[in-house]
This record gives C-alpha cells, sequence and structure tokens, in this order.
C-alpha cells in the first residue's frame, strides 16, 4: 500500500512539474511551487529526485528518436520538418522553451546538445550522402533550430503573423538544397 502511494506520489510531482516547467520555465518553478501543485510536501520532491535539476531533466525531454518525423523520402523530408516545427503543439512548445532557458544549468545544456544531435543531426545524417554530408546535416539541424527559436522561444511576431502554408514554403525552400548533395 505505502508503495503505491509513494509511486503516486511521485508520479503528481513529475506531472505537477512536467506543466509547471513547461509553462514558467525552469528559473521560475521551486520546488515549493511544484509539491504545492502535487499536494505534497517539498521534502517528497526532494526524496523522490534528488533536486530541482534531476526533477526537471526526468520530466523536460523531447524523444524525437520515436517520432515518425523522418519517415518521408529525402525530397519530401525538407517540408516534413518544417510542418513538424510549425505545427509543434503546445505542451512540447513549453518543454522547447524550458529546456533553453534553462540552458545555464551544465545537465540541461547537455541534454539540450543531445536532443539536437540526437533528434535532428543524427537521423539527418543517416540520410544522406556526399562528402559533405555531416555538414549539411549540421546546416540543416541548425536551420530548423533557428525557426525553433524564431516561432517558439521569442516568438517572432512577424513569423507568428505569417500564414503556415507561406511559412512552409518559403522555410521549405531554405532547408531543400541543405538536403543535396553539393
Amino acid at each position: 500500500m505505502a508503495r503505491r502511494r509513494s509511486a503516486a506520489t511521485r508520479e503528481a510531482i513529475a506531472d505537477a512539474a512536467t506543466q509547471l516547467f513547461a509553462q514558467r520555465g525552469y528559473a521560475a518553478t521551486g520546488v515549493r511551487d511544484i509539491a504545492a501543485a502535487a499536494s505534497t510536501d517539498p521534502a517528497l520532491v526532494m526524496r523522490h529526485f534528488g533536486s530541482k535539476e534531476a526533477l526537471f531533466l526526468d520530466t523536460m525531454h523531447l524523444d524525437l528518436r520515436r517520432h515518425p518525423l523522418f519517415d518521408a523520402t529525402l525530397e519530401e523530408l525538407p517540408r516534413h520538418m518544417v510542418e513538424f516545427v510549425v505545427d509543434l503543439a503546445e505542451p512540447q512548445r513549453g518543454v522547447v522553451v524550458a529546456m533553453v532557458g534553462a540552458r545555464g544549468e551544465p545537465a540541461i545544456a547537455n541534454r539540450l546538445r543531445e536532443t539536437h544531435e540526437q533528434g535532428f543531426v543524427a537521423p539527418l545524417l543517416s540520410r544522406l550522402t556526399g562528402p559533405d554530408a555531416e555538414l549539411r546535416a549540421r546546416l540543416a539541424g541548425a536551420l530548423i533550430g533557428g525557426l525553433i527559436y524564431g516561432l517558439w522561444v521569442v516568438g517572432d511576431e512577424g513569423l507568428l503573423a505569417a500564414g503556415r502554408d507561406e511559412l512552409v514554403e518559403r522555410y521549405t525552400a531554405l532547408l531543400t538544397p541543405l538536403l543535396r548533395p553539393a
């Protein structure tokens, strides 16, 4: 019985942390805030997760390896990638913004790099050919990262005001040449 209660408490803490970190960011979310949202004691947050940073790393992640992002043909891939970013749902946007905002913490910065490498660069690199494939994969990842930054981190009003279809068309045109061998 106590084990189930402990698991339920851990889950409530993780759910509250996920929501608060995504809404407020890492710096503006305290352990006490998380405990209050989970209807538990702050000491239990620390007991279950060890630290605020460990809790953040446990709850804030984008595992793009399981996403069908790269299932498109190489010709369709640029549009598919841009549509993924433009259509990113609110919970994932909050995760991205929270991770970027907390990048001053070394372990979180490592997670952000790992997400970029494993989520964008490595899958692209596995699909590209030519002697400059790695550079092109990194440039494409950086270009997609720039779109994420513009839309969801800084909320560029000019980009947000552009029609979805125009944004997809123009950004796809920028990304497409990077995926072709030089």
